[in-house]
C-alpha cells in the first residue's frame, strides 16, 4: 500500500502556514495549499484532507509532496507549464516601443506594433503592462533656464519650510481669462449606469481675472475678481492685502515674473510700504508657487463643469468658493527640500542634453 509523504513542521513553520491559511489578503490558492499542509502535518491521509478541503485527492498529494521537497517556496507559485516555448521577443517589443515610431504616427498602438512584429495585440499589451509602458500617454514639462534658479529656489523653499517669525508668507498670482461659459443645451443628470452629460460646445459671455493670495500658515485666501490684469489691478490687490492683514506683520509675497508685478509704479508703491517683500519664482517655474494648487482645486471643483450665463454670475461663484474655502481652510504642506528639487532638475537637464546630442549625431 502506497503511503502519503509524511510532513513534519517546526513551530515557526506551523505558525507561518496558519497565518497564510487564515489570512484574508492571501490568495485563495495559497491559503488552500497551506491548509492542506497543516492537515497533512496533523496526520490525516490524502482522502480525508481532500474531503475536508473540497479538492481532489490527487491534488492533495501533489501539494503535500511539493512542500515536503521544497518547503513554503514550492507551494507559493505554480511551476512553469509545459507546451511550446514562447517565440515572443520581449526585448524587441520594448525597444521598438521606446526607441522608434510608426511610419505614419507619433506613437505605437498595440495593433500597429503587433502588425509590424507579427504577434497578437494582446501579446504587445501584456509586454507593455509588464514593463510599465504607456505609449498613448504623454506628460508636459518645462525645465527652467533662469540663471538665478538656485538662488530663487532656495529662497522660496526656505520660506515654505522655515517661515520667518512675526511675518506672513503669501503666495500670490492671477488666474486670468476665467471664462463665463454657458452650454448650448441643458445636460442630463447623473443616474445609475450613466454619467452626467453636458454639450461639448458653449456660449461665451466674457471673462474675469481672479487675484489670489494664499496664506501658507493657515491656508486662507485673499481673493478679488477684476476685469483686467494690468499693473493697475495688481496695485489695487496689493492695497487689499495691506488692508486685510495685520499691520504689525511683515509680508513676504511669492509671485511669478509677470511684467505687471515689476512695473515701475508697483516698485514705487512697494518702496513706500517696506513691510512688503517680494520673492519671485524662477522663470518657467510657476509650480513653486503654492497658490497654483488652490487654482487647480477651484478649476476642478467649481469651474470646469460649471454653467455661467454672465460674468457677474461667474464672479459670484468664485467669491462664494473663496468664502467657503476660508470657513474651514487647510494649508498645503510643502515637503520637498531645495536640494532634492535641484538634483532632479540636474538629472532632467543631463537627460535632455544626452537626447539632444543623440539627435545631432
Amino acid at each position: 500500500m502506497r503511503l502519503a509523504t509524511p510532513i513534519e513542521l517546526s513551530t515557526d513553520q506551523r505558525a507561518e502556514l496558519t497565518r497564510l491559511a487564515r489570512s484574508r489578503t492571501t490568495s485563495v490558492r495559497l491559503a488552500r495549499r497551506a491548509w492542506i499542509v497543516l492537515l497533512a502535518a496533523d496526520g490525516l491521509q490524502n482522502a480525508a484532507i481532500a474531503e475536508q478541503v473540497g479538492v481532489g485527492r490527487v491534488q492533495v498529494g501533489r501539494w503535500r509532496s511539493r512542500y515536503a521537497e521544497g518547503g513554503l517556496a514550492a507551494i507559493e507559485k505554480d511551476p512553469p507549464r509545459g507546451g511550446r516555448p514562447s517565440k515572443t521577443d520581449v526585448a524587441e517589443i520594448v525597444r521598438l516601443t521606446t526607441q522608434t515610431r510608426p511610419d505614419a504616427g507619433t506613437h505605437w498602438s498595440t495593433r500597429t506594433l503587433a502588425a509590424k512584429i507579427g504577434v497578437s495585440d494582446t501579446t504587445v499589451l501584456r509586454v507593455w503592462h509588464q514593463h510599465g509602458l504607456k505609449p498613448h500617454r504623454v506628460r508636459t514639462f518645462k525645465v527652467s533656464c533662469d540663471p538665478r534658479f538656485v538662488e530663487k529656489l532656495e529662497d522660496i523653499v526656505g520660506l515654505y519650510l522655515s517661515p520667518p517669525e512675526h511675518a506672513l508668507v503669501l503666495c500670490c498670482d492671477e488666474k486670468s481669462q476665467v471664462q463665463a461659459l454657458d452650454r448650448t443645451q441643458p445636460g442630463l443628470p447623473l443616474k445609475k449606469g450613466r454619467a452626467a452629460t453636458m454639450t461639448h460646445d458653449y456660449k461665451r459671455h466674457g471673462t474675469t481675472t481672479l487675484f489670489a493670495a494664499l496664506n501658507i500658515l493657515d491656508g486662507k485666501v485673499i481673493g478679488s475678481c477684476k476685469q483686467r490684469h494690468r499693473h493697475v489691478e495688481w496695485l489695487e490687490f496689493l492695497r487689499q492685502i495691506h488692508r486685510e492683514t495685520p499691520r504689525d506683520k511683515e509680508l513676504h509675497l511669492i509671485a511669478d515674473n509677470y511684467a505687471t508685478h515689476k512695473h515701475p509704479k508697483v516698485q514705487e508703491w512697494l518702496a513706500a510700504h517696506p513691510r512688503f517683500q517680494m520673492h519671485f519664482t524662477p522663470t518657467s517655474a510657476s509650480w513653486l508657487n503654492m497658490v497654483e494648487r488652490f487654482f487647480r482645486d477651484l478649476t476642478t471643483d467649481r469651474l470646469r463643469r460649471g454653467v455661467f450665463r454672465s460674468v457677474p454670475e461667474l464672479i459670484e461663484t468664485i467669491e462664494h468658493y473663496v468664502k467657503h474655502h476660508n470657513e474651514q481652510p487647510k494649508p498645503f504642506i510643502w515637503t520637498a527640500k531645495a536640494n532634492d528639487i535641484l538634483q532632479k532638475v540636474i538629472r532632467s537637464n543631463a537627460n535632455l542634453s544626452s537626447k539632444q546630442n543623440e539627435a545631432l549625431h
